[in-house]
């Protein structure tokens, strides 16, 4: 089992501050993280300033002293390197490292993640101070993992990028001829003589918002702007992490991703950490499903290996426009989800409350009245006494799909730059509509990106698959061919790489999908048509393809319109599998179905999939309640989460013993979850 670092149980604690606090404040700290189960904190994420106050000075002497007060109390570090906000004296000095935003402003002192990350100087003393913590620290024990900078975000457009861009393309392109090819630059007459006519696409130049949303009137250049940006800030990181590995060879090193976070490639960034950590903050009414698949992406960055739940709010997060509590029971139930989908960490932000500045009214473990007798410390409390309870059980344990949902960042980029054909296309939430098809049947899932490869798969779903890249419907061929059920939707096949259209829809996909799509009928808001599928009728939304089968088999035909009768939905049958493609937006009851009927014929079956209704099928089978499985060498660990208000039962497929309450449990046992119940069961 590969265990994400060096701990004998599901890591509990977080981000803590105590360079905020007097010293005196420490201890009492101290006291309450042993009374509260605390075993791990992260020092050091904002404490460059102190570091570092002028450019040849360090002082290393309180974080000393707090490395010193952690480890003698027996807490184990993730130590950060403090990067995300860089001092006063570097802004003042070196003007060049403050970022210069999409409208063309330069930004002052201020703020974090405010670094150009194609400066020089922030680059400079980033890696220095990276390298000066791990040669000074890198050998303490207590220090089981690295934390570089916290949450990289955002772009710059400052004249470092633009001559680095170009720099960029002619590391991609090697011509300007390419380049003016892979843009096709002749449209507008937007020619280039020279890698030095290029500049950056901002609102100076490409940008302009329309309806409510960021648009570029060149898309290839947008696109390559987004490429070059993620890879600038990985740059940085990797500066910081080689820094470290100079000096610390064996301990892991990470960074704090956020999901499904838009400028960053998170898929290009996975081989460069030894763990994959992320910061989960949903909405108060966020689906569960919704979170999970959050989870299932960040999991996803390092397939064979748990990821790190790096911050969670304990009660309430100050960012929403309505920062309602968590309600008793949530925090629970929400961090024993992060563990049923592969985190084998439970840790908050923060763990003292601040008492200035804009995160001062988020939650903490600690509030402000500096308290034991608060109702979220003693949530705390008795969740840390569980963990230890539960010991070094699933540490290292992973789940075995046998679906896969591809999820790609040029694509995303691609689709949202897209001039037509409706802003209503919104590539997150259909690929979430699919997700939760199978969330809902418990069946276990990867997300995954197009570099990643298909062989452990039998079922591989690619909504709105816009953009196919070099090669990449060479390998869904394979796949197809070889007995996999492949299933993509509308928009997908239209263009490759650098987003210049195939021809004829879906692209290269057409032999695999046996159609192809003569108009598209772009849907305003509110409006809708339907189609027939397995006998009932389904609602056809935001964009309805008419398609042309070549081969294909037809499942579904829209009824109104002048293309009533025409086909939306189609089967093919290539070499030894099925490939699958819808061509319009619906409503859960379809996605439900579709999802069923498909898992039925490859027999991908849910874990404790229950028989019921039709076939087993049941558009409200266990509404709300979550089941995942974990696997070690030798044992199964199966979660069951009530995410419902009300009860849910479910009905255990095996012997068992339920690890949270000691239980022994049977074959057959029907299990009745009250809301916000949690059940963990050991099988062998």
């Amino acid at each position: 089992m590969k265990r994400i670092f060096d701990h004998n149980k599901i890591a509990y604690g977080g981000d803590y501050n105590p360079e905020q606090w007097p010293e005196e404040v420490w201890q009492e700290d101290m006291r309450m993280f042993k009374k509260a189960h605390i075993d791990i904190v992260t020092l050091n994420v904002f404490s460059w300033a102190a570091l570092q106050p002028s450019e040849n000075v360090y002082d290393f002497e309180k974080l000393d002293k707090i490395i010193k007060l952690c480890s003698e109390n027996g807490l184990k570090i993730c130590l950060a390197t403090s990067t995300a906000t860089h001092p006063a004296w570097m802004a003042r000095k070196y003007p060049e490292v403050l970022r210069t935003d999409i409208q063309g402003r330069k930004h002052k002192f201020g703020g974090r993640e405010n670094s150009c990350p194609n400066s020089p100087v922030f680059r400079k003393y980033s890696a220095r101070l990276a390298g000066k913590l791990a040669e000074r620290y890198g050998s303490n024990p207590s220090i089981v993992a690295w934390h570089i900078s916290n949450e990289y975000s955002g772009e710059c457009y400052c004249e470092n990028c633009e001559k680095a861009f170009r720099v960029w393309l002619k590391d991609r392109y090697k011509t300007i001829d390419e380049v003016n090819r892979a843009w096709d630059s002749a449209f507008w007459g937007h020619t280039f003589y020279d890698f030095d006519d290029i500049v950056l696409p901002s609102e100076l130049t490409e940008h302009f918002s329309m309806y409510g949303r960021e648009r570029t009137t060149f898309q290839g250049i947008s696109l390559d702007y987004r490429r070059f940006n993620s890879e600038s800030i990985l740059n940085c990181y990797r500066l910081e992490y080689d820094a470290i590995r100079k000096y610390v060879p064996d301990t892991p090193i990470t960074t704090n991703m956020m999901g499904f976070y838009y400028p960053l490639d998170y898929h290009k960034w996975a081989p460069f950490v030894d763990f994959a950590s992320w910061d989960s903050y949903p909405g108060p009414d966020e689906p569960d499903g919704h979170i999970a698949l959050s989870h299932e992406l960040i999991k996803g960055l390092k397939r064979d290996k748990p990821f790190c739940l790096m911050e969670q709010t304990p009660s309430v997060t100050n960012w929403h426009a309505y920062n309602k509590l968590k309600r008793p029971g949530d925090m629970r139930r929400l961090s024993y989800q992060a563990v049923a989908h592969g985190s084998d960490t439970v840790m908050f932000f923060q763990m003292r409350r601040s008492i200035g500045a804009c995160e001062k009214y988020h939650g903490a473990v600690i509030d402000h009245a500096g308290s034991e007798d608060t109702r979220v410390f003693r949530e705390i409390t008795a969740l840390g006494e569980e963990l230890d309870r539960l010991g070094d059980r699933t540490l290292g344990s992973l789940a075995k799909p046998k679906a896969a949902i591809v999820f790609d960042w040029d694509n995303w980029w691609g689709i949202s730059y897209s001039a037509g054909p409706s802003i209503l296309i919104d590539y997150h939430e259909e690929l979430y509509r699919y997700y939760n098809a199978l969330h809902k049947r418990h069946i276990a899932c990867d997300v995954i990106g197009t570099s990643d490869s298909l062989d452990r798969y039998d079922l591989v779903i690619a909504p709105i698959l816009y953009m196919v890249k070099d090669g990449y419907d060479e390998k869904i061929s394979e796949f197809v061919k070889n007995g996999g059920s492949f299933v993509t939707t509308y928009f997908s096949g239209y263009v490759g790489d650098s987003d210049l259209v195939y021809g004829a829809y879906p692209g290269k996909l057409r032999d695999i999908l046996g159609i192809w799509v003569e108009e598209s009928d772009a849907l305003p808001e509110g409006e809708e048509n339907s189609f027939t599928y397995d006998g009932k009728s389904m609602p056809a939304k935001v964009l309805c393809d008419i398609i042309r089968p070549e081969g294909a088999e037809v499942l579904g035909r829209y009824e109104k319109d002048f293309y009533s009768g025409e086909a939306v939905i189609t089967k093919n049958s290539f070499g030894e599998g099925k490939a699958y493609y819808v061509g319009t937006e619906s409503g859960e009851g379809f996605y439900d179905r579709l999802i069923y009927d498909i898992t039925k014929e490859k027999g991908i079956s849910g874990v404790m999939d229950p028989a019921e209704g039709r076939d087993g099928f049941s558009e409200e089978m266990f509404d709300g309640l979550e089941i995942t499985r974990r696997f070690s060498e030798d044992k199964e660990y199966t979660f069951i989460i009530n995410h419902s208000k009300d009860d849910r039962s479910a009905v255990l497929d095996k012997d068992g013993t339920e690890l949270l309450s000691g239980r022994s449990l049977k074959k057959g046992e029907k299990l009745t979850l009250k809301h916000n119940d949690v059940m963990i069961i050991e099988t062998i």
